[in-house]
């Protein structure tokens, strides 16, 4: 017998609603969250919109503003700079780990991936770059068989999912970043821990300065 998967709460999926909607650009950076509004367009009471709000406030995607109640977040450089710190011990550990632990369901998983991210390129389609882009890092985080790794990350990366679609519908930048990805899950398959971090650190680097640059960029448009 397979364990059931127990259905998602209304305070679940709320949070999800409003999260995708911030990340994906649906909901502005600086737009008015009110828990009425909010709750006639999910169709659900006030309370699990309320709870999701307040989630989502100690998770720095919605802040309040006095008299104008709580709005969407801005991103804020620093806080990207403090995430691609982190990234930078994170990443090439993890790939290191996964090297190690690479098995054949792994492989054919990892392949899925790598085709799914060529296809979304393709596309141009947004929601599916970004979701296969956090997908590609998820794989390795998990493959890492570090428990901590994949859950200290799940929440910074839906603060990059803010930043990345923009960075990978920019001309030119989605091929390198898939072919980034494609030289670590090379690096993966023939089991070479060492190579597969240095790809990753690699791969950090590169992408600290396209997505700080889309930040910067939306920090001084909200200022002036």
């Amino acid at each position: 017998m397979t364990s059931l998967t127990p259905p998602e709460t209304l305070l679940e999926q709320a949070y999800r609603a409003i999260l995708n909607a911030i990340c994906e650009g649906s909901l502005a950076a600086g737009a008015r969250l009110t828990q009425e509004g909010i709750a006639e367009r999910l169709s659900v009471s006030r309370q699990p919109v309320a709870q999701a709000l307040a989630l989502l406030k100690s998770q720095g995607f919605v802040k309040e503003t006095g008299r104008r109640g709580l709005v969407v977040s801005h991103l804020d450089p620093v806080f990207f700079k403090a995430i691609y710190e982190l990234r930078s011990a994170i990443d090439p550990m993890a790939a290191r780990l996964a090297a190690g632990r690479m098995h054949e369901k792994a492989k054919h998983e990892g392949k899925a991936i790598i085709k799914e991210g060529y296809r979304a390129l393709r596309s141009g389609e947004l929601h599916a770059l970004v979701q296969a882009d956090a997908r590609f890092h998820t794989y390795v985080y998990e493959l890492s068989g570090n428990p901590l790794v994949a859950e200290v990350m799940s929440l910074y990366w839906n603060h990059l999912r803010r930043a990345m679609g923009e960075v990978l519908q920019t001309k030119g930048e989605g091929k390198i970043v898939w072919g980034e990805h494609e030289e670590i899950f090379d690096a993966l398959v023939t089991g070479n821990a060492e190579q597969a971090g240095r790809m990753a650190e690699a791969h950090v680097r590169s992408a600290v300065g396209r997505v700080l640059s889309v930040v910067e960029a939306r920090a001084k448009a909200s200022n002036e």
